[in-house]
């Protein structure tokens, strides 16, 4: 029989509609609507923050988040660009130009889809928190660290891209600070926190841009003040959708030498990608009582990742900020996906004017409590608290974020993590020999006993998991000098057996049967008898000498004597 192979993609949208009504409808305009109008100043400051512009800002939440309520796996998720992707972004461009973005962008989507095919979804949730958390507070600090220069209007054209020489750059040039930007910056800041206490439906980063803008031009019209920058005087302005377009190669590269290159930045856009958006989708289950389906999720992320690059747009995902607000506004299917893009396409088609006149102390404002919001700083209290292993995995990959980028901080993440986790089963895992007398302990379902062993037995208890660094302890032990003529390695609590532990044992059975002695394995579960038979330790003891239990092990012993 052939092995079945399916592609496990469906999209929301078309189960959702089989039941939709006008009722629902109204509701998802709305919300689409305001979440339209939220998306507006993000898109925006998230496309400049990257590196590239507010046409591109605009162009990727239109088409990806079109995409991504199309073909997402979750009836609430609004995609676009987000905050998290800004690092990436700027480094890429730096090294790569604007085409080597545009390459690692569609890999990055190939990558996606290719982790949905193969049903990766569920694999992503298991993102230790630490790093998670680590890499998120590592990027807050970054952003804020980049809008420095539009706040206090520095005016400096080239600001270096190393965290470290970055501040120091600042530093040199603070004498250079433009009161009236810091001022709009300041304000924009205090109109965005004080916004929620009088107005939850108001977004307060919408509210700060169009008071600082009519204020900024006040103050341009009547008082002669010409020294606050805007989007105009640094960008060109969104004029539509751009035209389709082939990404270029950077200079004297080829196809494959770029792709290798970039395929270190590439996968970490995915992984990002993937993890955010699963968040957002999760958190956004638990409000509406919904299960999103995760590979159709990675799915639809990874087509938008795929197509967005042709129209000059940059990495999208999940955005959670924007996917709250659409649930809080009665958004409940994909429809409200749709109708946000379709606010945001109008921005863009007939308000481009109107962007240009937004002060960039402004964005830097909107930006910086973006970063503020996606800190984290009360959850890494939090986890100050808990293990020392947690504390290190978090703060390394917060420090590797700022200090380096998000690529390394993931890689020596997630290995430190794994390295810790390994620590802490062998911790918790024993090996004892065990002579003359055995306690028999029966969990609370009857008295423990004591077993009186045979003279010439001796038992080897593995107390959990048996894998490579404890299957290196249990060599060590098994090397003692001993009388006994036959040995019972107990293995009742093993749950599980790797190749190193099948190997250290089969030397061990090995040695063992070369000097005369017997061997008897004791509790051997289903899964690691399997593990054994395939190995060919079953055979080399002997079948009758593998037991589920130490009675049957212990009679068996006095047999062999």
């Amino acid at each position: 029989m052939k092995p079945h192979f399916s592609i496990d993609f469906r999209p929301k949208l078309f189960s959702t509609l089989k039941s939709y009504d006008k009722s629902q409808f109204s509701k998802d305009f709305m919300a689409g609507i305001i979440v339209g109008v939220v998306a507006i100043p993000l898109a925006i400051a998230f496309g400049i923050a990257s590196g590239v512009g507010p046409t591109e800002g605009l162009v990727t939440a239109i088409i990806a988040g079109f995409i991504i309520s199309v073909f997402g796996g979750s009836k609430v998720q609004i995609g676009g660009p987000t905050g998290a992707f800004i690092v990436i972004i700027y480094g890429i461009i730096q090294q790569f130009g604007v085409g080597g973005l545009a390459i690692a962008t569609i890999m990055a989507g190939i990558i996606l889809v290719l982790m949905g095919i193969f049903r990766l979804g569920s694999v992503i949730k298991f993102m230790p928190y630490p790093i998670i958390v680590g890499f998120t507070g590592g990027i807050a600090i970054t952003i804020f660290s980049t809008q420095m220069n539009d706040l206090f209007g520095l005016g400096i054209t080239d600001v270096p891209a190393n965290f470290i020489d970055k501040w120091v750059c600042y530093f040199h040039n603070i004498g250079n600070i433009n009161w009236w930007a810091f001022a709009v910056g300041i304000l924009s800041i205090l109109i965005i926190i004080y916004t929620p206490k009088f107005s939850k439906k108001i977004p307060g980063s919408l509210l700060a841009i169009v008071v600082m803008t009519l204020i900024c031009w006040l103050l341009e019209r009547f008082a002669g003040v010409t020294s606050i920058t805007t989007i105009g005087d640094l960008y060109q302005l969104p004029k539509g959708i751009p035209a389709w377009s082939v990404p270029t190669l950077p200079e004297g590269e080829t196809l494959f030498s770029t792709m290798q290159s970039l395929l270190p930045v590439a996968f970490t856009i995915a992984m990002l990608g993937a993890i955010e958006s699963l968040l957002s989708a999760m958190v956004a289950d638990g409000v509406i009582g919904d299960r999103h389906n995760s590979n159709t999720e990675l799915i639809g992320q990874g087509l938008a990742n795929i197509v967005v690059p042709f129209f000059g747009g940059i990495p999208a995902t999940g955005a959670i900020a924007r996917t709250m607000a659409n649930i809080n506004n009665g958004g409940r299917t994909p429809i409200a996906g749709v109708i946000h893009t379709a606010v945001l396409l109008l921005v863009l088609l007939f308000l481009g004017g109107l962007v240009g006149a937004i002060p960039m102390p402004c964005l830097a404002g909107v930006l910086i409590m973006v970063s503020y919001n996606m800190s984290g700083w009360r959850t890494i209290r939090s986890m100050c608290r808990q293990s020392r292993s947690d504390i290190t995995v978090l703060f390394t990959t917060l420090l590797l974020t700022v200090i380096f980028d998000l690529t390394i901080a993931i890689e020596v993440g997630l290995v430190l993590a794994v390295v810790l986790f390994m620590r802490r089963i062998m911790e918790n895992t024993s090996i004892s020999i065990i002579k003359d007398e055995l306690e028999v302990h029966h969990d609370g379902e009857g008295d423990d006993e004591r077993l009186v062993l045979p003279k010439s037995t001796e038992v080897y208890e593995i107390d959990g998991p048996f894998f490579f660094g404890v299957a290196n302890k249990f060599e060590e032990m098994a090397r003692t000098r001993s009388k006994a003529t036959i040995r019972i390695v107990r293995m009742r609590k093993v749950s599980f057996i790797d190749a190193t532990g099948l190997h250290n044992l089969e030397i061990f059975i090995a040695a063992s049967l070369e000097n005369g002695r017997k061997v008897i394995l004791s509790g051997v579960n289903e899964q690691v008898y399997q593990s054994l038979e395939r190995s060919g330790i079953v055979a080399m003891v002997g079948k009758e000498n593998v037991l589920d239990h130490i009675y049957k092990a212990i009679a068996r012993a006095k047999e062999l004597e």
